[in-house]
């Protein structure tokens, strides 16, 4: 395009800027007022909420890993054993479940959150991880690998 002046030069933003602002109204296009048809507070408006939606996200993250950390500690406690016993005894077992998966067993399976307590539990005497309240008859009908002898 050849401008004879520089006036016609200067009034020109050119389709970078034309969809630029189009971007920009577009994702202000549900906010009340001039926000949303005036381009210079649309864009102060629009960057604040993409910042409010970074931090939500960040925010349910951290919310969920708490949520679930409430749930293991909660169905482990139920059981007798703390969770940090719990999760360390587990860990040497080899059983390797994750923060999620442990807590909607806690939640929705009882029986099975029951039965890797109950392995827990086991692991936890065989290496002296002992804490208060813990007695060794509370796995006794629990038979594992290590208590098996060889001929």
């Amino acid at each position: 395009m050849v401008f004879q002046t520089i006036v016609n030069y200067t009034y020109n933003k050119g389709p970078d800027q034309f969809w630029k602002t189009r971007r920009i109204l577009k994702l202000s296009s549900h906010f009340y007022g001039r926000r949303r048809n005036c381009y210079r507070n649309a864009i102060r408006g629009v960057w604040r909420s993409l910042r409010h939606c970074t931090l939500g996200r960040q925010d349910k993250k951290r919310d969920m890993k708490e949520l679930q950390d409430l749930r293991i500690h909660a169905g482990s406690m139920e059981h007798g054993l703390p969770r940090g016993i719990f999760k360390e005894s587990i860990e040497r077992c080899l059983i390797l479940l994750n923060r999620k998966i442990l807590a909607d067993l806690a939640v929705w399976e009882p029986r099975t959150f029951k039965a890797l307590t109950d392995v827990a539990k086991a692991k936890a005497l065989e290496d002296k991880l002992e804490y208060d309240g813990m007695k060794s008859e509370d796995v006794s009908h629990f038979i594992h690998r290590g208590l098996l002898k060889k001929k």
